[in-house]
């Protein structure tokens, strides 16, 4: 058994776990996350074997004691040829670190990665009664703020107008075509207000769906077109249906459709 310590928040936790999950999955060895045994219980890994309560306190006290080895992946293009072969040799062991990644492993078992986080129903169920019918473009804006003020020394935080002037060149790129801009986000003093006035007219309108993680993640996932600072969490949302993702490094740049990507291309050029 591998256990995964997860880091980071939700988005961070899924995809460090995929790739760990990949690389035992291609050499015959279980796996169970440790964040999902408890944290975060709106995905189906979570009713999965080994995922509860009670492995999470023995691989938690376990690994503390050192009764198991915890391997740390904790340097970008390290060398763990050694942590490999004791994630081999090991019965149990403890994996940890951003950079526990095998890429071509987890495009492989991608299929199966999908379905672990696939969301429970009633998310599901929510996030489609939020999203609504009818024929509209539906965008989803993932608005991150809160951490980002010192990340990469605040080079991704960008303020409401920022955001609503990238907005208004998606509006551009299609004319005449009615357009929903669903706005999600971790800031609470996002002024919506500003976003509604600036972006609604005849052809465009805009929801904030103020959902827990899951929901907001299930109706990024299930919008047409995907827009935000770079992050894992729209990058997770990007995956399960290969929506097309444009990440804002300069909220000023022109934009067109082709700069919109796949999650298989960015996921490899994380920040």
């Amino acid at each position: 058994m591998i256990f995964v310590h997860d880091k980071g928040r939700m988005a961070n936790n899924m995809l460090q776990y995929g790739h760990v999950y990949a690389w035992a999955r291609e050499h015959g060895r279980t796996t169970m996350s440790m964040r999902f045994a408890y944290k975060y219980p709106w995905f189906h890994i979570c009713k999965t074997r080994h995922h509860h309560f009670l492995m999470y306190l023995f691989a938690k006290y376990a690994a503390k004691m050192r009764l198991i080895p915890t391997l740390h992946f904790d340097q970008e293009n390290g060398d763990y040829a050694r942590e490999e072969q004791m994630m081999l040799d090991k019965r149990l062991i403890m994996v940890t670190g951003w950079y526990a990644r095998w890429y071509d492993l987890f495009e492989k078992y991608m299929p199966e990665i999908k379905q672990l986080f696939a969301f429970n129903q009633d998310v599901l169920t929510t996030s489609l009664k939020k999203l609504g019918e009818g024929n509209a473009v539906r965008v989803g804006v993932h608005v991150r703020r809160g951490d980002y003020k010192t990340f990469q020394g605040g080079r991704f935080f960008y303020d409401d107008a920022q955001y609503v002037a990238v907005l208004k060149l998606f509006k551009k790129l299609m004319p005449n075509t009615m357009i929903i801009f669903f706005v999600c986000g971790n800031d609470p003093e996002l002024n919506k207000d500003f976003f509604r006035k600036e972006l609604r007219d005849e052809f465009c309108k805009v929801e904030f769906p103020d959902g827990n993680p899951a929901e907001d993640m299930c109706l990024l996932s299930l919008c047409d077109w995907l827009i935000g600072a770079p992050s894992t969490f729209s990058l997770v949302a990007a995956m399960y249906r290969e929506v097309p993702l444009y990440w804002i490094e300069d909220p000023q740049a022109p934009l067109t459709k082709e700069q919109f990507k796949p999650f298989n291309e960015l996921f490899r050029h994380i920040y």
